[in-house]
């Protein structure tokens, strides 16, 4: 590592002690080859030449009616891009291109069984699913333009399918998380008011068949209490001819879709020409703390925004196969699994299960097998497959031109290990900084243009200015040293419109913080907070320290989570860690460390003792943990993102741990609460099988 930065923290100021990492540089047959490599477009995207910057994102799309104005600030900060044009994202996304690419596969589609043929969907096949499924949403549910559809479903073909037939329609489609529960499902069918819902009978998940379809009668049931009545439910079968699920159905209100299709075969419906501002989907956040957010998006912006910046920082292509390993049931599924890569004529790969299941090597076979040239994928799952079996991809003969990161700050360590063993020193790697409410990349590196740098994710996209503010929202200077609040001064075409049916959530939650003036109508007066620390370097990269809500302040220094989070792995033998405040009567409150060890390492009293070492030597004794606790896992959401305030409650002994509902390893939480209080021994080595 570099120099520490040594400039003290203002007052109120988040305090930065992670010193800098060297630049790597993307190869020069990555460079010859790549969409981006003009170092102007940066020039044509800036503020000068704001809003009609983003025009070069609208063309690449089909319109059936040209917008007249680009961007309607009247009233902020409900923005309104491309206002007057008309176009249907399925058309985009699958017709327009059946002259060129017919008989090219849109989607393959990987069963989680290895014994299961994998399909791969060409875009005729493509039309004609969709198609056939808009007619039956029509007349079989009687959806209509405007309508809002809940899908529930796991990772299959028949996902994006059900979201593109939505979009044919002009209904807006409401996915949930597969793995979310019916209770989960069913808040969010109550706040859009959904009267359809859309899931399957089971599928696969870590070597077992789930009961799916048992979720769909918690979620109808929890809703009608709720006052909102679903009056159809469509069940996808897993298995076509069989329906695989126990739980029996409902006479009247579902429908077996499978059954149905034979009626349907090869019916067609005319896309239905939307405004560009007309809500296309509504994503809602996990739902951690408070009231989940609907976040609602365009139909116009957010696709030209989402096929932009697939095409300039995924370097996606036609002729790319493209596997992005998250699930449909986040925005990053949404973004650039559907509608990003389908609308740039690419190959997308969607795979059913977990990672590791059979083995840590099932992603590399099917990268190797598909020719995967574009991989993208979570921190999470990076540190899970290093953790399981580090060597892993060596054995096979994948080759990806490019592989990115989403979801969270990835430690320079990891970093270098995907790099170098994943991307085998070839692949530029691209670290994504974005948000469900953002519909696409805010900042990264352009991978041809720009060097790498570990643990940073890069400037500002094209056309995205992003500023760091202090407490009294004063701007904190580049090369400072000194980290603040991660805020963007302009509007782009993929941020949210609002929160569905709560636009004073919606203002509050991210622009009255740093408004300079309620009444005024210059964009300028209502920069956008992201609610992450993030600290600029005089490069102009920006790195993320972690959620605000996630300081640490210690005797008056705050300091933030990844940082120390990051120190931890400097020891070899850690896999994973996340940090808590817990309350301390001298200094305020105290860092407490959680690791996961690599396999085959033990926990011992030495191995904690040099983890807090590894925290003082790069931060400093302000940092020194109260405790290190090696734990057999880390609570995270089911997108992946660490739940620190569950490890905190546990920390302080709280019997009230909140809403757990989104954790995807729940069995952990009484397995770290028993270590902690109950006397219990610390957890053994992980195997690479466990």
């Amino acid at each position: 590592m570099g120099e520490q930065a040594q400039a003290q923290p203002a007052s109120g100021a988040i305090g930065v002690h992670w010193g800098e990492e060297a630049y790597v540089h993307p190869t020069p047959e990555f460079i010859a080859q790549a969409n981006l490599t003009d170092r102007e477009a940066y020039r044509r995207f800036s503020l000068e030449h704001f809003p009609d910057c983003f025009t070069a994102y609208a063309e690449l799309l089909t319109w059936d009616q040209p917008w007249q104005t680009v961007l309607d600030t009247s009233t902020p900060p409900f923005w309104r891009w491309f206002v007057g044009g008309r176009l249907n994202a399925a058309a985009n996304c699958v017709d327009r291109h059946l002259k060129q690419r017919r008989n090219k596969t849109a989607i393959t589609f990987v069963p989680e069984p290895e014994t299961e043929p994998i399909q791969h969907l060409t875009y005729q096949e493509l039309f004609w699913r969709v198609n056939e499924f808009a007619a039956i949403l029509r007349d079989v549910a009687g959806v209509q333009a405007g309508d809002r559809v809940t899908i529930h479903m796991p990772m299959v073909a028949e996902l994006p399918v059900a979201m593109l037939a939505c979009a044919r329609l002009g209904a807006i489609h409401s996915v949930v998380f597969g793995g979310f529960s019916g209770k989960a499902c069913a808040d969010r069918i109550v706040d859009s008011g959904s009267r359809v819902l859309v899931t399957m009978d089971a599928y696969h998940r870590n070597g077992k068949l789930l009961n799916h379809k048992e979720k769909a009668d918690v979620a109808v049931a929890e809703a009608a209490r709720a006052g909102v009545t679903v009056e159809k439910v469509l069940i996808w079968q897993r298995y076509p001819g069989r329906f695989s699920s126990p739980t029996p159905l409902v006479p009247g209100r579902d429908v077996v879709v499978n059954e149905l299709l034979p009626a349907f075969r090869r019916q067609t419906v005319d896309p239905v020409s939307m405004p560009a501002e007309a809500p296309l989907f509504l994503m809602y956040t996990s739902g951690s703390t408070g009231k989940p957010k609907g976040a609602q998006h365009s139909t116009g912006g957010y696709l030209a925004y989402a096929t932009g910046t697939a095409q300039a920082y995924l370097d996606i292509k036609p002729e790319d196969v493209f596997w992005c390993l998250a699930d449909i049931g986040w925005i990053t599924g949404h973004s650039y699994i559907v509608y990003g890569p389908l609308s740039l004529g690419a190959s997308t790969v969607i795979y059913e299960g977990v990672p590791t299941s059979p083995d840590p090597g099932r992603p590399w076979r099917i990268a190797e097998e598909l020719g995967v040239s574009i991989f993208y994928t979570s921190p999470t799952a990076i540190r899970a497959l290093r953790r399981a079996a580090p060597e892993e991809p060596t054995r096979y003969r994948h080759r990806f031109k490019l592989i990115g990161t989403v979801g969270e700050p990835i430690e320079p360590d990891v970093w270098r290990w995907y790099h170098q063993v994943v991307g085998r020193g070839e692949a530029a790697v691209v670290d994504t900084w974005w948000q469900t409410e953002t519909g696409g990349f805010l900042i990264t590196t352009a991978p041809a243009l720009h060097p790498m740098k570990p643990g940073s994710a890069g400037p500002g996209v094209l056309g995205v200015e992003p500023v760091i503010l202090d407490e009294a929202g004063n701007e904190i200077p580049p090369g400072s040293g000194q980290a603040g609040y991660l805020c963007i001064r302009n509007p782009w075409p993929g941020q949210m419109q609002t929160i569905w049916g709560d636009p004073d959530r919606y203002v509050q939650t991210y622009y009255a913080r740093f408004n300079r003036n309620p009444a005024s109508r210059d964009w300028r007066d209502w920069p956008y907070m992201s609610g992450d620390g993030a600290v600029q370097t005089a490069d102009g990269y920006v790195r993320i320290l972690g959620r605000i809500d996630d300081v640490i302040t210690v005797a008056g220094h705050r300091l933030g989570t990844k940082e120390i989070e990051n120190a931890a792995l400097t020891v070899p033998e850690v896999a994973e860690a996340a940090v808590v405040a817990v309350p301390d009567a001298i200094k305020g409150s105290l860092p407490e460390l959680f690791v996961v060890l690599h396999p085959q390492h033990p926990p011992t009293p030495d191995l904690s003792r040099r983890v807090a070492e590894a925290v003082v030597r790069e931060i400093g004794p302000i940092a020194r943990p109260r405790a290190v606790h090696p734990v057999p896992d880390i609570p995270k959401t089911r997108s992946g993102k660490i739940m620190r305030r569950i490890l905190a409650a546990i920390a302080r002994g709280s019997e009230e741990l909140g809403d757990v509902s989104t954790l995807a390893n729940p069995e952990v939480v009484e397995q770290i609460r028993a270590q902690l209080h109950g006397n219990a021994s610390p957890p053994p080595a992980r195997t690479a099988q466990s």
